[in-house]
């Protein structure tokens, strides 16, 4: 178990009985610690902390706590798997319940980083949550320039069908819609301070968050839109493309048609047909295609077919 105290920046202490109360804390256990030491933070919760079964992002206002979970997807594009984990807290500090080292690190992260001139609970939790979503504004960015590049591909004619990545990222993207909902919901929750944990000047921490995830939330709409415009934009270029081939196929058959007409009537050979005894006949009827063929082909260029 691992115990910080929020002073100008977190500091990890030994000697919690003794400073509990002064300082607003934050706290990281797994599971079996929070078990062995829920009762010594007096948090009044009595709930299973299965990091297991947690699927989604949200918080649960309780009679004389705030409990909830937090689930990051776990993103084809990113090397990251799916991090789980839970927390409760009340006015006095949040406890992470957390079965690797997820919170640790960003605990630690801003320890490093972070000095406050007015520190509270409220402060740090705003830091928290703005770490998890810290990678998100660069990795949506990447996705756009994925995009922007497989567009030109597709106008260029250098792509002919749907891309299988195309597919896999229109998935992540609605993963990351629906983690942004509850992030959304979960800023909403802690600024309602249903239980009066917060200080009222501080809830603008929480509305400052919830904003953020809306406009990453409104980046992911925009980027799945882009996805089904380049999917539209395929379907076009193949039908061009098959419009294309449609028009050669009527042109040549058109040019062949006449042609294939004359061989056929000559071939008939009736006894009485008076060319067949002609000694320019071959020679004629050869001149009279070859003249079809190129008033066809210079008909069909004025009129743009070829």
């Amino acid at each position: 178990m691992l115990v910080y105290l929020i002073r100008e920046t977190v500091e990890p202490t030994r000697d919690f009985r003794q400073e509990q109360g002064e300082q607003p804390f934050a706290a990281v256990m797994n599971r079996e610690e929070w078990e062995a030491n829920k009762d010594h933070f007096g948090m009044g919760i009595d709930m299973d902390m299965d990091l297991t079964s947690i699927r989604d992002t949200r918080a649960v206002v309780n009679y004389d706590s705030l409990t909830g979970t937090i689930a990051v997807p776990e993103l084809s594009s990113s090397a990251e798997g799916k991090q789980r984990l839970a927390f409760a807290l009340d006015e006095r500090g949040v406890i992470f319940i957390d079965e690797s080292s997820f919170a640790t690190d960003i605990i630690e992260q801003i320890g490093k980083t972070k000095r406050w001139q007015e520190p509270s609970l409220e402060r740090f939790l705003y830091e928290f949550f703005e770490r998890i979503i810290l990678k998100d504004p660069p990795m949506l960015e990447e996705m756009e320039q994925q995009l922007d590049e497989t567009e030109r591909k597709v106008l260029s004619g250098e792509i002919e069908e749907y891309p299988a990545q195309l597919a896999q990222m229109r998935a992540d993207l609605l993963d990351l819609r629906m983690y942004y909902e509850q992030l959304i919901d979960l800023g909403q929750e802690l600024e309602e301070n249903e239980n009066g944990f917060f200080s009222e000047d501080n809830l603008r921490y929480f509305r400052l968050f919830t904003a953020r995830v809306q406009r990453l939330q409104d980046s992911v709409t925009s980027l799945r839109e882009t996805i089904s415009q380049i999917r539209e934009l395929i379907q076009s270029e193949l039908t061009v493309r098959q419009n294309k081939i449609m028009t050669w196929l009527t042109v040549v058959t058109s040019i062949f048609m006449p042609l294939t007409l004359i061989t056929g009537w000559y071939g008939m050979n009736f006894r009485y047909m008076p060319e067949l005894s002609w000694k320019l006949g071959y020679a004629g009827v050869f001149v009279l295609c070859i003249v079809i063929a190129v008033a066809l082909i210079m008909f069909f260029r004025r009129k743009k077919w070829l």
